[in-house]
């Protein structure tokens, strides 16, 4: 049943709990928190804020933190209407609850960059009504009028006398009086936190090994467990013998699960040598002749066919047939694992009368959905505590990982910890798509395009998260090709899907990732072909896209554009849109004479509307550029006889610190709503990059990752 929590509900109730002020959103159970004091339950974590009589601020987080730093931008928000003392300032993480749903998508979900976007009138609307009712509490034990009083770094101050009461003193007056309803909210010139650095509260903790991150859980009494799967997608155990593994020393129990068979142990390794012991009989299943070759063979073949239109505008066919001169292309990318630092692990404790569950989720709704479908227990009686992740990037959406715990827990009658190997991670993932993609531009007698063919031909997200496509279509796959920015007349983009039985799942910044790369690479073969400028191509095009044009402008001057580089260097330029903000990049690039690409320097110019932390946009772009340029470099999945080729980082390498650019972000000043951040500026990496490697060696780079012996001199 899904509860919504519309405005009202949320600024409804300001209620006394023990010693503080508390105000939130309601439960919906029907249960208020004042009720929970009166029956022995000193607080229930169901608000945005706490304070005590020592005036410290608890911030109720409800996003999870990996590593986008919304440990500290969420109390920022909160505590900037507020009017906080930040040196009193605490977070503390949410249970899982409909109370801490997003608004706009009703699940609680830290995704798709939007725990800013999507929660800050909300964060914003919690701290200036608490602050009002803080305000109007002092002014009633003063006798004076709210207008001659105000709310300053944790303080109420009456103006004329200069009479003051902290937070503390107030708490528990101001829970007597009613919320407002409509709480004023701050103009940006009156921001003391938004807008500014603000150091990250989580640092210290991670610095010295406080921070509790999934695979660091500690339950008493607790058994470590780990899982054999399938090694061919889709297959299932016909029949297996435990004799073996059993008689490892350490190994308590195994047992047969969803997902394959568990060994339960004392200890890790106790439960890898267990495993390792084990005798099984696999059905493989369909999917076991299986190969990358012939999945690219299948969509080779499809994408001489017309396919489903995601977009389209003007007469296509009619401009191809009758322009001066027609490009053609092929791009190709791979699949993608996730790779994330921390591999994929959860805790659970099963019993009679309850579960709870310890897991570095993104998905807190889905984590305690999975669990109550397991263990048949009402939603109430599944707790889900969220640690810091290490590493998400859409991987730890998915609960198969929750799944495993929650069953072998179950089956066995204890808490137990699993935990993946960095194979496991590497082999069973849900993975970015490999698609195939014809693309064909029609350009008039000065080298404008006219006419805009892109076929992409690929299985699809939406199948294999158990939704339905629309019209043939997927949306997840689209994004940065159906909604191209340029002024081109006729223009249409498809969709042809086709199963070929690899996981897949959302990857940072999902179709965009690897749509950007294509069409910005193209536009780059346009510009050339033009015998134009790239920067100034793309900018004459973008006339009807001003925030892309913004974006473009600011990377191309600050990297200095047009200007001289040290011998050996060329550039290249790419501009995107992605979950809710623009950004653009200039990558500076010399590849030498044995085919290999270094990138020296990266400037990025990025538009997110209100900046809430500036540093950590910066943190977030250099981690963004991280993350894809080792993609463009060295990400693919290969598939050999239903099984993934690659296991762990010696075949599935990242960037090195050694091979690290020097990375410039600029943010375009603006008072426009805070948008995306985690994926905005990954698109634009590898065209970037490829572009370079054309401006440097005139060789196009059409698929990826990029291969030295493709650029080597011969």
């Amino acid at each position: 049943m899904k509860t919504l929590v519309t405005r009202r509900l949320f600024l409804k109730g300001g209620l006394a709990v023990g010693a503080g002020l508390v105000i939130g959103l309601r439960l919906p159970t029907g249960r208020s928190p004042l009720e929970a004091a009166q029956q022995g339950r000193i607080f229930e974590p169901n608000a945005w804020i706490r304070i005590d009589r020592e005036g410290m601020v608890t911030i109720i987080n409800g996003q999870s933190e990996m590593g986008q730093g919304i440990l500290t931008s969420m109390p920022m928000v909160v505590a900037d209407e507020l009017e906080a003392d930040w040196t009193k300032v605490k977070v503390e993480q949410a249970p899982a609850d409909p109370a801490y749903n997003n608004p706009r998508r009703q699940a609680q979900f830290t995704n798709s960059s939007a725990s800013i976007r999507d929660h800050i009138e909300v964060w914003r609307r919690a701290g200036a009504a608490a602050k009002e009712m803080l305000i109007a509490a002092a002014a009633k034990e003063w006798g004076a009028p709210v207008s001659e009083c105000y709310a300053e770094q944790g303080t109420v101050i009456h103006r004329p006398s200069g009479r003051k009461l902290n937070y503390g003193e107030l708490a528990e007056k101001a829970a007597a009086l009613p919320v407002p309803q409509n709480p004023k909210l701050k103009t940006p010139d009156q921001f003391k936190f938004i807008g500014k650095k603000v150091s990250r509260l989580d640092t210290s903790d991670k610095v010295t090994g406080r921070a509790v991150f999934g695979i660091d859980v500690k339950v008493p009494g607790a058994l470590v467990a780990t899982v054999q799967r399938c090694p061919v997608f889709g297959g299932k155990v016909a029949s297996f013998d435990a004799t073996r593994a059993k008689a490892v020393r350490g190994v308590r129990h195994v047992v047969q699960i969803s997902s394959g068979i568990v060994v339960v142990a004392d200890s890790y390794w106790a439960a890898r040598r267990g495993r390792e012991a084990l005798q099984i009989n696999w059905d493989y299943g369909p999917n076991a002749s299986q190969n990358s070759a012939a999945i690219t063979r299948t969509y080779a073949d499809l994408a001489k066919q017309p396919a489903p239109v995601a977009r389209g505008e003007g007469d296509v066919a009619n401009a191809l047939q009758k322009a001066p001169r027609i490009l053609e292309a092929v791009y190709e990318v791979p699949f993608l694992a996730h790779a994330t630092m921390e591999p994929m692990n959860c805790t659970a404790h099963v019993r009679p009368d309850g579960c709870d569950v310890w897991a570095p989720t993104q998905s807190q709704t889905g984590a305690q959905q999975a669990a109550m479908r397991i263990t048949g227990l009402p939603r109430e009686k599944v707790r889900v505590h969220t640690t810091l992740l290490g590493g998400g990037f859409g991987r730890r959406g998915q609960t198969d990982f929750v799944e495993d715990a929650v069953e072998t827990s179950k089956a066995v009658g204890a808490p137990v910890k699993v935990i993946w190997s960095r194979e496991d991670d590497m082999q069973h993932d849900f993975y970015r798509p490999a698609t195939y993609n014809l693309l064909q531009a029609a350009l008039d007698s000065q080298g404008i395009p006219i006419g805009w063919l892109h076929r992409i031909v690929g299985p699809s997200i939406m199948v294999w998260q158990g939704q339905a496509l629309q019209n043939g279509i997927d949306r997840h796959m689209i994004p940065g090709a159906a909604d191209l920015p340029y002024a081109i007349p006729n223009l249409q983009v498809e969709y042809r899907y086709k199963e070929v039985g690899v996981p897949l799942g959302f990857w940072r910044s999902v179709g965009e990732s690897q749509n950007a790369f294509i069409t910005e690479s193209f536009m780059d073969e346009l510009a050339h072909a033009a015998g134009k400028d790239p920067y100034e191509y793309r900018r004459m095009l973008l006339g009807k896209s001003p925030r892309h044009r913004g974006v473009l402008e600011l990377a191309a001057t600050k990297a200095g554009w047009g200007t001289p580089l040290p011998s050996g260097r060329h550039r290249g330029i790419a501009v995107a849109y992605s979950h809710g903000s623009w950004a653009a990049q200039v990558a500076e690039v010399s590849v030498s004479p044995e085919g290999s690409v270094r990138v020296h320097r990266v400037v990025c110019a990025v538009d997110c509307g209100l900046a809430v932390n500036p540093d950590q946009i910066r943190a977030q772009v250099e981690g963004s550029v991280v993350f894809g340029l080792t993609a463009a470099l060295y990400g693919a999945i290969t598939i050999e006889n239903g099984r993934v080729q690659q296991s762990n980082f010696h075949d599935y390498p990242m960037l090195r610190m050694n091979e690290m650019p020097t990375v410039e972000v600029h943010i375009v000043p603006s008072a426009e709503r805070p948008s995306g951040v985690g994926e905005a500026a990954v698109p634009q990496i590898a065209p970037a990059v490829v572009n370079a490697i054309f401006a440097a060696t005139g060789k196009r780079i059409r698929r990826l990752p990029i291969r030295a012996e493709e650029l080597k001199k011969s």
